[in-house]
């Protein structure tokens, strides 16, 4: 007797379908699992026998063996339960099998047949979807998740018993799940950060340009301020963003259930002591995305990041230049999206007085200090801001923009790089290409001078005069004009100098 069904397997952001086939046949009773699982997915045999039998089915006294094809590739968690214990059922014939051949089965079992949630339900059901199935069983408290998927029929399930029963015809799965909505967290505004033009003007520039920043000053005076609201003055996300940011956080099982879709940019500031594989990603068994993933399409943000392993720090070099990162693992390579924008803040030496006059540190020791933040890691930064004390003049000044007032000029300036390189794939001016600014869109020789003239002194390298052409490029944006004059291109070159204390 033979039972088939689909399941999803993940393999980091990959996902793909699983079939689960079901043998109960003559011989020594057992109960065994093929097809490379991982310890959770072999513990399965215990939970699905007993989620059967408390169910109120019979389990085989006989020899039963599921097989997770294909075989190759290794099947990691508990998401496989459910699709099992449908797999034995239909074998035994105690349940329908008619819908079986165009749903999906994804949920962890409960020793007493109780459904219960699983992380990465969302990339799952896109890859069920992307591979022509229409029809998704889920555990209830995820049906909202699985639902933001366009074209799938999800039903939400709280026990193997109504799954049984939906086979059979007698019930109608929910796809609605009801919890109180959650509320998304409020995003600080801009209007609240007093003084600081130069640096709120630059991470206006940041923003329009998908750019990233250095801020350098004296504790208390305003780096962490301004960078939480930074995600305030970015665009709200696409649905295909969206949906991308929301799969990534589905996986790291940070979905709220009451607003499971990620609508705005999110931001993510790890600890100063944070591992290289919290940043980028990694652990034993699954490679669970890191914080730079977690960071796709929104901020990453770290503080304090002279105190920083320099091991840490330059690990970020290769996610910053390709806008993913890959994770090594026995059986391949773990890739996940990572396209953030990075906003760095330090003190300019480690007794950071309010006032530089107070500073006890040698130049040798404010240059150490700020020296983990290396050449190649400082050449992909696009600005870098030198913030000093406010004052009393402008602690006792008005009010400055709001972040809405900001955002209009930040989406505008978007819209026109959006329209500008459509055709060639990029969305943002820091995505396009070298190549292309130096060939395809060379910008006259007279607006070029400052950046010959940089690069005939050695002040800036080949890899920084392509960073401050797309930063030139975001100038024009703003302004609203159709390319960057020379002004432009000086202004682009003078960010990446300004705020260097070392």
């Amino acid at each position: 007797m033979l039972g088939q069904t689909q399941s999803v397997g993940l393999n980091a952001f990959a996902a793909r379908v699983v079939e689960v086939q079901a043998s109960v046949g003559s011989g020594l009773p057992g109960f065994s699992v093929t097809g490379n699982p991982d310890p959770s997915v072999r513990e399965a045999r215990d939970r699905v026998r007993a989620a059967i039998k408390n169910s109120g089915f019979t389990f085989p006294d006989l020899k039963v063996t599921v097989a997770l094809s294909p075989a190759d590739m290794p099947k990691v968690g508990s998401g496989f339960d459910l699709s099992m214990a449908v797999a034995i059922l239909a074998a035994t014939e105690q349940v329908s099998s008619e819908k079986l051949e165009s749903a999906i089965f994804l949920g962890e079992l409960g020793l007493d047949g109780n459904l219960r949630p699983i992380r990465g339900v969302l990339p799952a059901v896109i890859a069920a979807r992307q591979a022509g199935y229409r029809r998704a069983v889920v555990p209830i408290e995820t049906v909202a998740e699985a639902a933001l998927v366009e074209g799938m029929d999800v039903g939400g399930a709280s026990s193997l018993k109504e799954v049984a029963a939906w086979l059979a015809g007698d019930l109608v799965l929910d796809n609605f799940h009801r919890t109180a909505a959650a509320q998304p967290p409020p995003i600080p505004d801009m209007v609240d950060v007093v003084g600081q033009h130069e640096a709120r003007h630059a991470l206006e520039i940041a923003a329009a340009g998908a750019h990233h920043v250095l801020m350098t000053g004296s504790p208390g005076i305003g780096k962490t301020m301004l960078a939480r609201r930074l995600p305030g003055i970015l665009p709200p996300l696409g649905l295909e963003d969206s949906l991308e940011v929301t799969a990534i956080h589905s996986l790291v099982g940070e979905l709220s259930p009451g607003r499971p879709l990620i609508t705005e940019p999110p931001f993510v500031a790890p600890h100063h002591s944070s591992s290289t594989t919290a940043l980028l990603g990694g652990g034993t068994g699954f490679a669970r995305p890191g914080a730079v993933s977690k960071a796709h399409r929104g901020v990453l943000f770290l503080d304090e990041c002279a105190e920083m392993s320099a091991k840490v720090l330059e690990s970020l070099r290769e996610p910053l230049e390709d806008g993913e990162v890959r994770v090594p693992r026995r059986d391949g390579v773990a890739s996940y999206p990572a396209r953030f924008q990075l906003i760095l803040a330090a003190n300019p030496c480690p007794c950071a007085p309010a006032h530089d006059v107070d500073c006890v540190c040698t130049a040798v020791v404010r240059r150490r200090y700020l020296g983990k933040l290396s050449g190649p890691l400082l050449d992909r930064v696009d600005i870098r801001v030198r913030m000093d004390p406010p004052g009393n003049a402008a602690l006792m000044s008005g009010v400055g923009e709001s972040s809405a007032e900001v955002r209009a000029r930040v989406t505008a300036a978007r819209a026109a790089a959006v329209e500008r390189w459509s055709e060639f794939g990029w969305r943002t001016n820091a995505e396009v290409p070298g190549a292309a600014l130096r060939q395809r869109f060379r910008l006259p020789p007279d607006v070029l001078r400052p950046i010959e003239l940089f690069l005939r002194d050695g002040r800036v390298t080949a890899r920084g005069a392509d960073r401050a052409l797309r930063l030139a490029w975001t100038l024009s944006d703003l302004r609203g004009t159709d390319g960057p004059v020379e002004d432009d291109v000086a202004q682009a070159l003078l960010y990446r100098d300004r705020g260097a204390t070392w």
